[in-house]
């Protein structure tokens, strides 16, 4: 395989989103940090044919992913399967602090 090369940026805490993996830059992956205040989410959606992991840096919240209810915040990390909507909801009164990865699904 060629065509990619290794990369590394630097996250940036004060902005809501971030971009930091775009799929252009890799063979499917996309990830990016988010940042929630205290009551917010990221809005129910879904990832489709892909699946995602969320890696919690700071803060405390819950994750909605089908009719799952799972507590999520620092140090914990969440897996999303393909085509299952979800959302991420800060309940704590700090930052709620995450990285998502998004990959295609490889049939096997």
């Amino acid at each position: 395989m060629s065509g990619k090369k290794a990369f590394v940026k630097e996250l940036d805490g004060g902005r809501e989103y971030q971009r930091v993996v775009d799929p252009a830059e890799t063979w499917g992956v996309k990830a990016g940090r988010v940042r929630l205040e205290a009551g917010a989410s990221c809005g129910v959606h879904s990832t489709g044919e892909r699946e995602e992991v969320l890696v919690f840096l700071s803060g405390a919240g819950m994750a909605y992913a089908g009719d799952e209810r799972l507590a999520v915040g620092e140090g914990k990390v969440c897996y999303i399967p393909p085509n299952t909507e979800h959302n991420i909801v800060n309940t704590g009164s700090e930052p709620l602090v995450y990285i998502f990865c998004v990959a295609p699904v490889r049939p096997g």
